[in-house]
């Protein structure tokens, strides 16, 4: 799977949770930069993520997590 396919199922999870398409998602997009990325949020993302995907994070790369790079890059290392 490319990183464009990676990202483009990465953003439809976002929209699902956020319930709306107002962002842009890129290698240096933080929860800062989304409206509605909160804490609460972002664990459901994170789930909706894993079911995306089929894959469940280590806790580690959870706390590296600091952008969307850090994400993806995590996403490509599980498949």
């Amino acid at each position: 799977m490319s990183r464009e396919e990676i990202l483009s199922k990465v953003r439809e999870a976002f929209v699902t949770i956020l319930e709306h398409d107002n962002f842009k998602l890129a290698d240096e997009t933080t929860a800062d930069d989304v409206d509605g990325w909160e804490s609460v949020t972002h664990m459901m993302i994170i789930t909706e993520v894993e079911k995306t995907f089929d894959i469940k994070f280590k806790l580690m790369d959870l706390m590296n997590m600091n952008n969307i790079a850090d994400l993806l890059n995590t996403i490509e290392s599980e498949l």
